[in-house]
C-alpha cells in the first residue's frame, strides 16, 4: 500500500514539473511574438546627458579622461585645506551643585548647554565662573570634561 501511495505522489511531481515546462515555452514563444510585432530599441545607446537613446553619440561631444585622476573614496586633502581645530572650548557655568557633584556649562560659540560632573573638573567651581572644557561622548550626549577656571 505505500508503494503504490509513493508512486502517485512521484507521477504528480512529474505531471506538475511538465505542466510548468509547458507554461514556461508557451510565455517564451508570446515574448518572441509580441517582438516581432513590436520591435522597440534593438541598440541602445547612453548619450553625453546620461538618456538611453536608438542613436550613436556625437563623437565631437566625446571627452576623454585618464584613469588615474578618477578618486574612489574620500579625496585627498591637501596641506592648504587643513583648518586648524581648537578641543578647548569656553563657556559659563550656568548651574553647579558641589553637594551632588554635577552641573551645566553653556558655550560661548554655540550657546549649548553641557553637563559636567565633579570627575571631569580640574579647578573647583561655582556658578558664573568663566571656564575652558573639553568635549566627550558620555551616556546621554556630550559631556564637558577638563573643565579649567578662566582667571
Amino acid at each position: 500500500m505505500a508503494k503504490s501511495q509513493q508512486t502517485y505522489s512521484k507521477s504528480e511531481k512529474e505531471k506538475k514539473r511538465l505542466k510548468k515546462r509547458e507554461e514556461k515555452q508557451k510565455k517564451k514563444e508570446a515574448r518572441k511574438a509580441e517582438a516581432k510585432e513590436n520591435p522597440g530599441i534593438q541598440f541602445a545607446y547612453v548619450d553625453h546627458l546620461g538618456n538611453l537613446t536608438d542613436t550613436p553619440p556625437d563623437p565631437s561631444k566625446k571627452v576623454k579622461v585618464e584613469a588615474a585622476s578618477i578618486e574612489i573614496g574620500i579625496p585627498k586633502m591637501e596641506e592648504g585645506d587643513r583648518v586648524a581645530f581648537d578641543p578647548v572650548r569656553k563657556g559659563k557655568v550656568s548651574f553647579f551643585d558641589s553637594s551632588k557633584g554635577f552641573g551645566f556649562i553653556i558655550d560661548d560659540v554655540n550657546e549649548e548647554k553641557y553637563f559636567t560632573h565633579v570627575s571631569g573638573l580640574i579647578d573647583t567651581i561655582v556658578e558664573n565662573d568663566h571656564v575652558s572644557f573639553e568635549l566627550e561622548k558620555g551616556q546621554r550626549g556630550m559631556n564637558a570634561v577638563k573643565v579649567t577656571l578662566i582667571k
